[in-house]
């Protein structure tokens, strides 16, 4: 499964972004969805994670309430709206997939995986 991430860029704080993630080469219905984010000098965490279903979800409490990540099978492409940015949130966020049940969380469970698109938020 090859993924590419678009909709990155520059904000200011309290403006939107909508990331998505565009998946080709697998069956990327079966596999749940994750995205996360590496800041410069800091590891790379987890934001949010979708099942492959996509009925459920599970976030990083930095980001509850603010993003929403879902779906869409048909089209092979997963989204992460955020909402009500921060400059915390300024980092690189890379989508991926993994072959697992429900919604993981920890980077080692996913094999597939973007390139990754910048946010930066200006204060």
């Amino acid at each position: 499964v090859h993924l590419v991430e678009s909709g990155g860029g520059l904000v200011q704080a309290g403006d939107s972004l909508r990331l998505s993630c565009v998946a080709s080469g697998g069956s990327f219905s079966i596999y749940a969805m994750g995205w996360f984010r590496q800041a410069p000098g800091k590891e790379r965490e987890f934001v949010a994670s979708i099942s492959w279903s996509g009925d459920r979800t599970y976030y990083d409490d930095s980001v509850k309430g603010r993003f929403t990540v879902s779906r869409d099978n048909e089209k092979k492409a997963g989204f992460l709206q955020m909402n009500n940015l921060k400059p915390d949130d300024a980092a690189v966020y890379s989508c991926a997939a993994a072959d697992v049940y429900g919604t993981p969380t920890a980077a080692y469970e996913y094999y597939y995986w973007g390139q990754g698109t910048q946010v930066t938020v200006s204060s």
